[in-house]
């Protein structure tokens, strides 16, 4: 086998991800411009411009429609994966460390990290329309502030695992809002 070297990240590379067909490639890095690919011959297609700091997390939906970014600059970005714009940009009080769709493609959580008395939180909404990713947001406080590592909806989008920086692993019932 031989390998296609894809080239374009400047700094170290924080996340990839296939779409569903696997023929387009997502990355995230510490470069601030997250990217496309095609996955066949290592062409970049584009980048999505307007992160100020490093990338931690990218994700894509189920039609390739839609991807979601969260980085250092606080931000948890929605784009259209056509014309590469943003469809929303949100806020937070610490870095965004994971972002990801749902199997449905209707919703998306992520976290943010703890930091300057910012506490560890998990948020989830419904994007099928973009100006819920801020507004109709719902939000859990992780106890202890344990830094959320990984994330993962689980089936018909009623709950969520995430995995801790001290080892545990936390289901999260959506309907109830609790652990």
């Amino acid at each position: 086998m031989k390998p296609i070297m894809l080239q374009g990240h400047t700094r170290a590379i924080t996340q990839i991800k296939y779409n569903r067909e696997g023929d387009l490639l997502f990355s995230a890095a510490k470069d601030h411009s997250p990217s496309i690919w095609f996955s066949s011959n290592g062409e970049r297609l584009g980048t999505f411009d307007g992160h100020n700091g490093a990338v931690w997390c990218v994700d894509v939906d189920w039609k390739t429609t839609r991807a979601i970014t969260g980085g250092g600059d606080m931000t948890v970005r929605l784009w259209d994966v056509e014309t590469g714009a943003c469809l929303n940009e949100v806020e937070r009080s610490s870095s965004v460390r994971t972002c990801l769709f749902s199997y449905s493609g209707n919703m998306v959580v992520y976290s943010t990290d703890y930091a300057m008395s910012q506490p560890c939180e998990i948020f989830y909404a419904d994007v099928r329309d973009p100006s819920q990713l801020g507004e109709s947001v719902t939000r859990a406080t992780v106890a202890d502030s344990d830094k959320v590592t990984s994330i993962l909806w689980g089936s018909l989008d009623e709950t969520i695992v995430t995995g801790h920086a001290s080892g545990k692993l936390t289901l999260w019932d959506l309907k109830t809002n609790k652990i």
